[in-house]
């Protein structure tokens, strides 16, 4: 890829990219003209994730400085200790407030994020300061709460399973290493490997892990290692996965994310292999990654230590064999700990969730101990979250039970769970059902995607759509709020004004009308008699659906037609003005020199001028008609020629203007959800 390629991409001079590299780690040269694509990848996430924080840091501290200064300086700050990285629900644990106050500081700095959305220490103690709080560092790597209290409660289902009973199941390994080493081709080659002859011609479902069979011995994979559920991993005697496998790759050694996989391993006690993959390839150096990873504290067999290598290259298939023979021997090797008792009650881990627009709440789980049957009900720490209404494997085939160490994707959740989320099955689902029943609360405590908007300067930051829901039951308004969550856009959002259960009254007419653009949405409900005559008269629409993705591509429709058009502009070239040969209204013909890139018939074109001594100021904008060098009419001019430019602009050029020149086009934005 061409180094003006990449700037245009990034919306910048080739020249800037040049010279801000090396800021961001990256030594290519000050002349570079080309780059790898593999190199420029890289580039272009850490230059866009820089961009992003840095936007954010603005936002957050101009926020900040407009708070109020004496009311806060009154107050006295209470210390609270916060993690590297914490969810937003659990940041507001940690501040005793309620999730919708602080996602309401987020949006006033900005941010939207939902209750599961993960920041980073500096918003979050930025944001807790905002809310009276003074966030202090965690010394040591910890968990989230959650993950925490998840852990211990699984950690103590396992200890009270009986021993008589315990039998050995499938060990659950997890792929992890740096991205682009191959993590995600290793789990393709191992499933290739592994399926059967009579699948071949089948369609197999995507639920985030899947099982193979070696040898007549069962193995299950995760196919989701980034999710918290396994980064957050320490040793407190219960983990998700039996057995680790490092991949890195032969060509390119240990990287960043290579060493925090590393430390990960480390902490929750892991039995792990390091697959060097990418064998194949010329530039392989196993000897140097090996002595890499000895620095890190992983001592390989072939250094004299304990850690297994399995030299693979996934794009070609080799050593896969090899590979699942090795984690057949360290689950031999690890025996004891890979049991479970088939006779108990199920308890599991959520290692995938989401809202499906035909199935609803859908979430993968792991079962750890016990049995899980078709129309079990399901718990999650002491509520009820529904009932198994359907299962399916990996293969998309329906299943009546589910033992230990097997992945199911389960229909039945009232609301989507989160990910790390223990499942239980409960001794008896009633006294469970009586605390979901006086729960109602929690269709106004859940939370939706809001647009923020300025203040000071009553200048909305973004387009909001206003929306009142009412739906008929719980399990349908959280369904529907879960996915308006997903909804993440810079320049529009979902304002939900009101949300509720039952039909549509006239106060749900009011709260819209005080909003606009605004709808009222009814999912399976109805607007009543005078609601209906109130919303006519008011001019406010009223919108009935009884199918969830209708609604939410309503929602986006209507989000699409808010959006602005995209204007970019691509940086081609500058020029001076060293002649004028004609002069007529709003249009000239000026002889122009090309002191830098090009310039194109067509292109837009900046004048800045030097006035009385002082610094350029851009004094106006034109457009280049025409092109000519010589008596020959040309499409583009390179640097370091002169040509003759046919301008079109209300500012006259003068002998020593400079044009900066550009390519505009305009691009229709969409607002798109993740489903």
């Amino acid at each position: 890829m061409n180094v003006s390629d990449l700037a245009r991409r990034l919306k910048v001079t080739p020249q800037e990219l040049l010279d801000k590299l090396p800021e961001l780690g990256f030594d290519i040269g000050a002349r570079a003209i080309k780059i790898d694509n593999v190199m420029a990848e890289k580039i272009f996430r850490k230059w866009t994730e820089r961009a992003r924080r840095e936007r954010l840091r603005g936002q957050l501290l101009a926020n900040s400085q407009q708070a109020n200064r004496a009311a806060q300086e009154a107050v006295v700050k209470k210390e609270i200790f916060l993690p590297e990285i914490i969810i937003v629900r659990e940041l507001a644990g940690k501040l005793n407030l309620p999730v919708t106050r602080v996602i309401q500081e987020l949006m006033r700095a900005g941010i939207l994020a939902s209750q599961n959305e993960r920041l980073d220490f500096e918003t979050a103690a930025i944001i807790a300061d905002e809310l009276g709080f003074e966030a202090k560092r965690e010394d040591k790597t910890g968990e989230s709460t959650q993950s925490v209290q998840a852990q211990d409660r699984l950690k103590e289902i396992l200890d009270n399973q009986i021993t008589a009973q315990v039998v050995s199941r499938p060990p659950v390994v997890v792929v992890m290493g740096h991205v682009d080493h191959g993590k995600t081709r290793t789990l393709d080659a191992i499933r290739k490997t592994n399926v059967m002859e009579g699948e071949a011609g089948g369609i197999t479902q995507h639920i985030g892990a899947y099982q193979v069979t070696r040898k007549g011995r069962m193995m299950t994979f995760i196919d989701t290692p980034g999710h918290e559920a396994f980064t957050v991993m320490r040793s407190r005697g219960a983990k998700v996965a039996d057995i680790a496998i490092l991949v890195v790759a032969a060509d390119d050694g240990v990287q960043p994310q290579t060493k925090e996989v590393i430390d990960i391993i480390h902490a929750a006690h892991l039995p792990f292999i390091v697959a060097l993959n990418k064998i194949d390839k010329p530039e392989a150096d196993p000897d140097r990654v090996l002595a890499q990873l000895a620095d890190y504290g992983v001592t390989t067999e072939a250094w004299g230590g304990n850690v297994p290598v399995v030299k693979i290259s996934a794009k070609q298939g080799m050593g896969i064999d090899d590979l699942l023979e090795m984690i057949l021997l360290l689950a031999d090797l690890n025996a004891d700990q890979i049991k479970a008792d088939p006779s108990r009650l199920a308890a599991g881990t959520i290692i995938e969730s989401h809202v499906d627009k035909a199935e609803g709440p859908v979430a993968t789980v792991l079962v750890q101990t016990g049995t899980l049957h078709r129309n079990d009900w399901m718990g999650i720490s002491g509520s009820l979250y529904g009932r198994v209404r359907a299962m399916r494997d990996w293969n998309g085939k329906m299943l009546e039970e589910a033992g230990p160490g097997v992945p199911v994707k389960v229909l039945g959740f009232k609301v989507a769970p989160a990910v790390g989320d223990i499942v239980e099955v409960p001794k008896d689902f009633h006294e469970l059902e009586r605390k979901a029943k006086t729960s109602q609360q929690i269709a106004n405590q859940f939370t939706a995607v809001k647009a923020p908007k300025a203040e000071g300067e009553g200048e909305k930051k973004k387009l909001a759509l206003n929306i009142v829901l009412k739906a008929d039951v719980l399990g349908s308004l959280e369904a529907i709020l879960g996915m308006l969550e997903k909804i993440d856009h810079e320049y529009v959002g979902v304002e939900v004004l009101k949300k509720g259960l039952g039909n549509i009254t006239e106060s749900d007419i009011e709260s819209a009308a005080a909003a606009t653009p605004s709808v009222v949405y009814g999912f399976n409900t109805v607007a009543t008699p005078a609601a209906s005559v109130m919303a006519r008269e008011g001019k406010v629409e009223i919108k009935q659906v009884k199918i969830i993705y209708e609604l939410i591509d309503d929602i986006v429709a209507r989000l699409n037609k808010l959006l602005p058009p995209e204007v970019i502009r691509t940086p081609l070239g500058s020029g001076e003005v060293v002649a004028i040969f004609r002069t007529e209204k709003d249009r000239m013909v000026v002889g122009t020199k090309i002191r830098q890139g090009m310039v194109k018939d067509g292109a837009k074109l900046i004048v800045w001028r030097k006035e009385n001594g002082g610094d350029e100021q851009p004094v106006g904008e034109g457009v280049i008609e025409s092109l000519q060098v010589g008596k020959e009419k040309v499409k583009e001019v390179q640097q370091g020629q002169e040509c003759g430019i046919s301008y079109r602009g209300k500012e006259k050029l003068q002998a020593g203007d400079r044009l900066e020149i550009f390519h505009e086009e305009t691009k229709i934005r969409k607002v798109e959800i993740q489903r």
